[in-house]
């Protein structure tokens, strides 16, 4: 049983910063992807960034030169920096880990979310 825990989300006025951390039991980043993922009002849940077992990286379009995923494999920890935040960027963050692949479809354990809300 992978037990992730999502933190840091909170109101942020456009263009600021927020830091979103999920917790993972140990030695979970040595078999699984981890991934983030958000669903706005309205919309079907979207892939936003992941971090996979062989260290690449991967981030949506929209996302992109804004968002950055990190990983400390000491505290078990997962982040998503995100930077330049806009009003669309509202939406419950979800921390999720598979063992293959990076899409919704693939992720096995999910966290129960942390809503991100950007003012305008």
């Amino acid at each position: 049983q992978v037990r992730l825990v999502e933190s840091g989300g909170g109101l942020v006025q456009a263009g600021g910063s927020l830091r979103l951390s999920c917790a993972a039991p140990g030695r979970t980043f040595s078999s699984y992807n981890m991934g983030w993922f958000r669903q706005a009002p309205g919309k079907e849940r979207e892939f936003v960034a992941s971090f996979s077992k062989s260290d690449n990286t991967f981030y949506a379009d929209s996302v992109k030169g804004r968002f950055t995923i990190s990983r400390d494999n000491a505290k078990n920890t997962v982040y998503l920096q995100m930077n330049s935040l806009k009003p669309d960027d509202t939406a419950v963050y979800y921390c999720a880990a598979g063992r293959n692949g990076i899409g919704s479809s693939a992720m096995e354990y999910w966290g129960k979310g942390t809503l991100v809300t950007v003012s305008s």
